[in-house]
């Protein structure tokens, strides 16, 4: 059983101060991301060919699941492929196929620019960039910023021309991807870095002064204090990524207790990059943009790479078709669930410091929603997000939680996450509450400062029939939100294991 090693006190008391004014958080941190990746574009969001797309080859199903998740804001084309695209090579007519080094495939450039932008424009969110500052050049990144917001030159012609006489307004753009890493096309060092996004920022505000600006960023000093030195005046995020394991090799499957014990990791990852930003005196103005993240990374054996595979080697094949395996549904359980419900509740608590957060990916490979040929799943962490967009306040009240410890090996982490949320009326709150104990209910008291909550209250609740419960093609409804009341006597309110709990109620 998951929860046979699981030691836990399950109590847990959360305490609302209704005295500290609610602050406001950004829906950005509701976002996504995409990358020229196994099934993520084509044969995911794009299938031109597929009776379920619409007039611009976009699968209509997908666009609807994304409505349903409020969908914010969605970073695009990586990753490690936009550290060797040009985007030249996506636009207009007489697109030809290029190699993609990154990935060992060949790009067919049919999905560039002007349908990532179509595709948040029927999604309803904003498209932020991400510009190749690998083997690209600062030329080509403002050359970019014109082609999509300029309205005269050489590229805002081009995009007249390919049938686009308004700008395409992408307000937001990020200068490289991972770029301090040895697996990056295009690697930087600390002296390289900074100077480089410097003139990037200057090159492309000098073309659009409007839009906001981020760079690759990470929570240790060596690397992101001397960015900030360089460039933080030219900066309006930071771009930091988490995953909490790393699979990229060899993929495993954890089991709950191992999975969930991860929680902590985002809180602990933000406030690494506050200290930062405090110490360089930019906290207030640059925000956190968490531009990837996700509980486990993706797989993909053997790569990324910085040269031309040979595509024809039986090797590579096998390589890329073991990216299938992320695909696989009965790894996506109620701990991928509840870490997605804790990562939130990271973000949120830190609302001041947190302007956007872009899980990796929205769709396929890791992401909540799997889209297959004939349909698509809702995967629980698809679930969790449709929740937190759809369930909460949009201010962030101020909670006290004291919690009990769930131990596991010599992992120790709270029994109970929670949230508060309230409209901006002040009268109608949200708390989201996690019960992350694998079987056994915590009794969790809630108050309103030291009113103790009474009675009984509209509840969503999100659990399983086991915490290793998933959703897949054959069973796509085993784990889905329920309409439920909850009753708290005396102030306490029984949780049920491996539980995310959003109550709505009134208090005046």
């Amino acid at each position: 059983m998951a929860g046979d090693d699981a030691v836990a006190d399950l109590q847990a008391t959360v305490r609302i101060n209704t005295d500290i004014a609610p602050k406001l958080f950004n829906p950005m941190i509701f976002g996504g991301f995409l990358e020229h990746f196994n099934r993520q574009i084509y044969n995911g969001i794009y299938e031109p060919d597929s009776p379920l797309s619409n007039e611009h080859g976009f699968r209509k199903d997908v666009i609807e699941a994304m409505k349903e998740l409020k969908l914010s804001v969605v970073r695009w084309p990586g990753g490690c492929f936009a550290s060797g695209y040009h985007w030249k090579e996506g636009v207009g007519d007489n697109r030809k196929p290029v190699d993609d080094m990154a990935w060992g495939v060949i790009e067919s450039n049919e999905f560039g620019t002007d349908e990532f932008v179509q595709w948040c424009r029927d999604v309803g969110c904003v498209p932020f960039i991400c510009t190749n500052a690998g083997n690209g050049t600062i030329q080509e990144m403002a050359d970019w910023v014109e082609y999509c917001n300029g309205t005269s030159g050489e590229y805002a012609e081009l995009r007249k021309k390919n049938g686009h006489p308004k700008p395409l307004n992408v307000p937001i753009w990020s200068i490289g991807n991972e770029n301090w890493g040895g697996h990056e096309i295009g690697t930087k060092t600390i002296k390289e870095w900074g100077p480089l996004v410097l003139e990037a920022a200057k090159k492309m505000r000098a073309v659009d002064p409007e839009i906001k600006l981020s760079a690759a960023a990470t929570r240790n000093e060596h690397w992101t204090l001397p960015l900030l030195k360089a460039a933080g005046d030219y900066l309006d995020y930071v771009s930091v990524h988490g995953y909490w394991f790393h699979f990229w090799n060899k993929n495993e499957m954890p089991d709950y207790l191992t999975c969930i014990m991860h929680s902590q990791g985002p809180e602990n990852l933000i406030s690494d990059v506050i200290r930062i930003l405090d110490k360089t005196g930019h906290r207030g103005r640059i925000k956190i943009a968490f531009d990837e993240w996700n509980l486990r990374g993706w797989h993909h054996p053997g790569f990324p790479r910085k040269e031309v595979s040979d595509y024809d080697d039986q090797e590579i094949k096998n390589l890329v078709q073991a990216r299938d395996i992320n695909l696989i549904d009965s790894q996506y359980t109620m701990a991928d669930a509840l870490f997605t419900a804790s990562f939130f509740n990271a973000c949120l608590r830190h609302a001041e410091d947190v302007g956007m957060a872009n899980i990796a990916p929205i769709v396929n490979t890791r992401g909540p929603l799997h889209v297959y040929p004939e349909g698509i799943v809702k995967r629980t962490t698809f679930h969790v997000m449709a929740m937190y967009a759809n369930l909460l306040g949009s201010r962030v009240g101020a909670a006290n939680i004291k919690s009990g410890m769930l131990v596991h090996g010599d992992k120790r982490i709270p029994v109970v996450d929670a949230i508060s949320t309230v409209d901006e009326s002040g009268m109608l709150w949200s708390i989201a509450l996690i019960n992350r104990h694998p079987t056994e209910v915590v009794d969790c008291t809630v108050k309103f400062k030291d009113e103790l909550l009474d009675g009984s209250f509209g509840a969503t609740l999100l659990s399983g029939d086991s915490p290793e419960a998933f959703n897949s093609i054959e069973h796509p409804n085993r784990v889905v939100p329920e309409n439920k009341s909850m009753i708290f006597q005396n102030g306490v309110v029984k949780l049920p294991p491996h539980s995310l709990s959003i109550i709505k109620l009134s208090i005046k």
